[in-house]
């Protein structure tokens, strides 16, 4: 049995695996490598592939599946925020293109339906592409991210009326109605979209989640976006549209964190194929011999689209780096573009040579795009000093913005907690009481849901996934609290926390001493063992139970976490991620106590040396309200809540701690 696709993407993934190996080595973008991958494999070249229609199939799921996450990444609100982007910005770029091209095209000597059409085509920009690198380097929150979406989001829309007026400019077809038609059509989808994001996708996976079938989770959403890809499809749209409108509806659910992490691999390997598949297109051969045409063709789209994309952002008074970067990074030809050029090539808009010119000058503008990315602040920040010497600045002031990010909970110096059963809880408590931010991410959807109601802080998902984490702001967090009871799944959140940030403080919570080792070699800083810690709680209530003093207590307590912990503490330093000053502090702790009214340490001075004689800690700073006195002098007098931080051992900690507790000022 001849088993013909499967031969051809096990040729192309192979051979992708070898150029994406190369390229990295001279740190060249993952794109560049696919396109030229595409290019080697295709018919044109070595010719390993022979059916190019079948890849160019697989590939489209590819483009389905990018548009579905950007949905699920954006919102129906956020969009409805940047309207004025959508409709205005993205109207006067597509209009002042298509005019602007041809007027270009009609002076070089093309007939005004060819003029009008090459316009089309260049002013689409490629969502696929700009949207992936964006992404990946964290800027899609950025006010020219938002714009570019904006702006592309509505380059999406218009794919199919362009395609309906191609007939028209070809002197067949009903261009207007058929345009007309196709409106309503996309009005009634996206109304229908929006109540679907309310009502019906928020029960959807209600019900699929509590089975607790990863299985059929991710089942529900490749039915959900590809089942209304096609939907959309019927009535006439692009399937692209399709996929991002059901993820906007899912991303007005608590479970989009969790849909995201479990679709990015798909899309990954999909989207690898969209790019081999547009390489395989171009003719090496006819590059060779057009050189300065395909040139001069690469280096008008460039300025028009620019000059033209950041034109229209200013005429919106979005401020002058955001226009000029916006302008920047879309200067390519989109995706979009080669499914409206083979329309052209039926009705005769396009020439075998025009044809391969468009291509050429397309996957160009493509490959330069990360190069766009890395130039654009540069750039803007060049031309915008150029701009205000030269033009009013009334016309360069911008008064508008993007707005804010939708993320839900935006947040910085926090504490992540993972899992918000009675330990979770605990620790938020305490945190609420302290005043100190956080965020849990939980599993179970119902303990969302009903702590979401109460105004907790709290997502859904698998904390061992890079997308909830980075929902969570890991790379902006102090400290991950791991507080489940899957071993397995705690090493598997404190590996992937640790290669998120290497700054973060990871505390984990674990039943038992020989699950500690495993944990301080993937990274945690502090384990806590449920095992240990219930043994110190039994002995210290039987002690209690026979009247020994609360010292006394708090000393054996002391003895016995200071030489089991100090074996424990052993186990990190033996890793990588414990190096540093922390082993010069080799069996020192810090410990913070607060002065209480009618304690031994109530009235002292630093120089009578109360603390450092009767416990060997040492004072390091006094906080005393808002201000913090680091290495006071001897003659600090301290006073009732006063926050003291001191140095020492675990004993001599303990033994300092009751000279701040005014029940124990006797002591």
């Amino acid at each position: 049995m001849e088993f013909g696709l499967l031969k051809d993407i096990v040729l192309l993934l192979g051979l992708a695996l070898f150029t994406l190996i190369i390229f990295r080595q001279f740190k060249i973008p993952s794109i560049i490598g696919f396109l030229v991958t595409g290019i080697i494999a295709g018919p044109h070249a070595l010719g390993f592939v022979k059916n190019i229609q079948e890849v160019e199939q697989m590939a489209e799921i590819g483009v389905v599946l990018l548009l579905f996450t950007i949905g699920i990444e954006f919102s129906l609100k956020e969009l409805l925020r940047i309207r004025h982007l959508v409709l205005w910005g993205g109207g006067l770029q597509v209009g002042l293109t298509i005019a602007l091209v041809a007027l270009i095209s009609t002076m070089a000597g093309f007939t005004p339906s060819e003029s009008i059409f090459f316009g089309f085509l260049v002013s689409l920009s490629s969502t696929a592409i700009l949207m992936k690198l964006l992404m990946d380097a964290g800027e899609m929150d950025t006010p020219h991210g938002k714009a570019a979406l904006g702006i592309l989001v509505f380059q999406d829309l218009c794919v199919v009326p362009l395609m309906l007026f191609v007939p028209f400019l070809a002197g067949t077809g009903n261009g207007v109605v058929d345009v007309a038609l196709v409106s309503v059509k996309a009005l009634v989808v996206v109304v229908i979209a929006h109540f679907g994001s309310r009502f019906a996708v928020p029960w959807i996976f209600s019900q699929v989640v509590r089975t607790r079938s990863r299985e059929l989770f991710i089942l529900t959403i490749i039915f959900v976006g590809f089942g209304t890809a096609w939907l959309t499809a019927q009535a006439g749209l692009s399937l692209a549209l399709g996929a991002f409108i059901a993820g906007l509806a899912i991303s007005e659910s608590e479970y989009s964190h969790q849909v995201m992490g479990d679709i990015i691999p798909f899309r990954d390997a999909f989207i690898s194929l969209f790019f081999i598949s547009v390489g395989m297109l171009l003719d090496p051969a006819f590059v060779l011999s057009n050189p300065f045409i395909i040139l001069a063709v690469v280096a008008m789209i460039i300025v028009v689209k620019c000059l033209l994309v950041a034109g229209t952002i200013l005429i919106l008074k979005f401020p002058t780096r955001v226009a000029l970067t916006s302008g920047l990074i879309l200067a390519q030809v989109g995706e979009f573009a080669f499914v409206l050029s083979y329309s052209g090539i039926k009705y005769g808009l396009l020439t075998e040579a025009t044809y391969q010119v468009f291509l050429s000058a397309s996957i160009a503008t493509m490959a330069l795009t990360p190069l766009y990315l890395k130039l654009a602040d540069p750039f803007a920040e060049k031309f915008s000093a150029i701009l205000f010497r030269i033009l009013p600045a009334f016309l360069l002031k911008g008064t508008r913005s993007t707005g804010v990010s939708h993320a839900r909970f935006p947040m910085e110096g926090h504490v992540i907690i993972i899992g918000y059963g009675v330990n979770g809880k605990n620790v938020a408590r305490v945190l609420t009481s302290n005043g100190i931010p956080y965020l849990a991410v939980e599993a179970n959807h119902l303990t969302v849901r009903t702590e979401r109601k109460k105004g907790i802080k709290i997502i859904f998902g698998d904390a061992s996934r890079p997308e909830i984490l980075q929902h969570a702001h890991i790379e902006k967090a102090r400290i991950l609290v791991v507080a489940i009871s899957d071993a397995t799944a705690s090493r598997r959140i404190v590996s992937q926390a640790r290669s998120m940030s290497s700054t973060v403080h990871i505390i984990v919570r674990t039943r038992y001493i020989a699950e500690m080792e495993p944990l301080y070699t993937l990274g945690a800083n502090e384990v806590i063992p449920e095992e240990f810690e219930t043994s110190i709680e039994i002995f210290s209530r039987v002690l209690r139970n026979y009247l020994d003093p609360h010292d006394q207590i708090e000393l054996c307590i002391g003895e016995v976490r200071k030489d089991s912990y100090q074996m424990f503490r052993s186990m990190s330093r033996r890793n990588l991620h414990a190096v540093g000053i922390s082993s010069y502090l080799a069996g020192s702790e810090l410990l913070t106590c607060r002065v209480q009214q009618g304690s031994a340490a109530d009235g002292s001075h630093v120089k009578d040396g109360l603390i450092r004689g009767q416990s060997g800690a040492t004072i390091l700073a006094i906080k005393r309200g808002d201000e913090v006195t680091p290495n006071p002098d001897s003659d600090w007098q301290l006073s009732p809540e006063d926050v003291v931080l001191l140095l020492g051992n675990p004993q001599q900690l303990s033994v300092a701690s009751v000279l701040f507790d005014g029940r124990d000022a006797s002591a």
